[in-house]
C-alpha cells in the first residue's frame, strides 16, 4: 500500500478500487457487464409474448410481470390463464407488449429467414424465431454459464491451491503432480466425451467447463499461500493456538485473493466461448434452448442469412472483450509497482 494511502487513512479495496477507475476501458467494460446483467435479468420484459398489461374477460392482468413471481415459485397462474402458451391468440379487450413482442423459441415458418426489418429488428433464423429475442434470452445463458461455470473452477481452485501453498512437502508434490495431469488434458475434447455420455443439460454444460478449468487458479492460489505463509501474522496466528483451516481460509485467503480474480475475469470469457462453440457444434446444449451459439450455428443451413453470422457473432466477441477488459483492469490495479509508481508520480 502506499504511503499516501496510509496518510489518507485508506483501505486496501479503496487503494484498489482508484487504480482500477483511472483505467477507462476496464471502467467502460465494467459498467457495460453490469448492463449485459440487467438486460439478463429484464429478459422477458424487452423481448417476450406476454404482454405487461392485459384486459382479458373483464379481468386485468400483469403476465410479463407475473412469469417472474412463478418462476421463483412464490406465485402461479390463475385458472384461465394456466395452460395459455400463446396469449397473443386470445381475444384481448386491451394489451401492452415488450418492444420485441416474441418469445425466443417462437416458431414461425412462414416468416423464416427474414433480413432484419421493421418488424424483426434483426432477422429471422430458419424456423422464423426472432433473432433479437433469442439474443436478449441468450444473455441468460452466456453469463449464467460464465459465472457458475467459474465459480466451480474457483472453488476447486482455491482449496486444492490453498492446500498445496499452505502445507508444502509431500501435500505440494502430490497435488502439483495432480495439477500437471490435469492441465495435460484437452479439456474441449474432454468436454465432448463426457457431454456424448449425458443428455444434453445446460447443468452439465456448467459443471464440465467448471471442471476443466480450475487448474491455472490452483496454481496461482498455490504460489499465493507459499508467498502469504511466511509472513509475520501466519506465524502469530499458529501461536495462538489457531486451526489450520482458519489459518488458510480467514487469515491468508483474504490476503492473497486479489490476483486470484484475475484469471477469474478472464476464465467467465472462456467458459462464454466454451459454451458458444458447443452449442454451434449441437453437442451438450438441448435444442431447444436459444443460446447465442445457437443462433450462430443457425447460419450453416443458409449462407445468405449473414445477420445469423454477424448478430451473434457480434454479442460473443463484445462480452469476451468486456471480460477481458476487466482482468486487464483488475490486473493492473492489483500491481503494487503501478500503485507505487502513481504514488511516486502524484508526489
Amino acid at each position: 500500500m502506499s504511503a499516501e494511502a496510509v496518510v489518507q487513512g485508506q483501505s486496501y479495496g479503496q487503494v484498489v478500487w482508484r487504480q482500477f477507475k483511472k483505467n477507462r476501458p476496464a471502467l467502460l467494460s465494467l459498467l457495460g457487464i453490469v448492463l449485459l446483467g440487467i438486460v439478463a435479468l429484464s429478459a422477458d420484459l424487452l423481448a417476450g409474448d406476454k404482454p405487461y398489461y392485459m384486459k382479458y374477460k373483464g379481468e386485468t392482468y400483469f403476465p410479463a410481470f407475473r412469469q417472474y413471481a412463478v418462476y421463483l415459485g412464490i406465485a402461479d397462474w390463475p385458472a384461465e390463464l394456466k395452460r395459455r402458451r400463446n396469449f397473443k391468440k386470445l381475444k384481448l379487450e386491451e394489451a401492452i407488449f415488450p418492444p420485441v413482442p416474441y418469445a425466443p423459441g417462437e416458431v414461425r415458418l412462414r416468416e423464416k429467414y427474414q433480413p432484419p426489418g421493421i418488424e424483426h429488428w434483426l432477422g429471422t433464423d430458419r424456423l422464423g424465431r426472432d433473432v433479437l429475442s433469442g439474443l436478449i434470452h441468450g444473455t441468460r445463458y452466456a453469463l449464467t454459464i460464465g459465472l457458475v461455470a467459474v465459480g466451480i473452477s474457483l472453488a476447486i481452485g482455491l482449496v486444492l491451491g490453498a492446500l498445496a501453498g499452505y502445507f508444502g512437502g509431500w501435500v505440494d508434490l502430490a497435488l502439483s503432480r495432480l495439477f500437471e495431469l490435469w492441465a495435460a488434458i484437452p479439456s474441449f475434447f474432454l468436454i465432448l466425451t463426457v457431454a456424448a455420455f449425458f443428455p444434453p443439460s445446460l447443468f452439465f454444460v456448467m459443471i464440465i467447463i467448471g471442471l476443466t478449468s480450475w487448474v491455472g487458479i490452483a496454481r496461482l492460489t498455490r504460489s499465493q499461500f507459499l508467498q502469504v505463509r511466511s509472513y509475520d501474522y501466519v506465524a502469530a496466528a499458529r501461536s495462538l493456538g489457531y486451526s489450520n483451516g482458519r489459518i488458510m481460509f480467514r487469515h491468508i485467503l483474504p490476503n492473497a485473493i486479489g490476483p486470484i480474480l484475475i484469471p477469474a475475469a478472464f476464465g467467465v470469457a472462456g467458459a462464454i466461448l466454451a459454451e458458444s462453440g458447443l452449442s454451434f457444434l449441437g453437442v451438450g446444449i438441448p435444442a431447444e434452448v436459444i443460446t447465442w451459439g445457437a443462433l450462430l450455428a443457425g447460419a450453416r443451413s443458409n449462407a445468405a442469412a449473414w445477420w445469423l453470422v454477424v448478430v451473434p457473432g457480434l454479442a460473443i466477441f463484445a462480452t469476451v472483450t468486456l471480460y477481458n477488459l476487466l482482468g486487464d483492469g483488475l490486473r493492473d490495479a492489483l500491481d503494487p509497482k503501478l500503485r507505487g509508481s502513481g504514488a511516486e508520480e502524484r508526489g
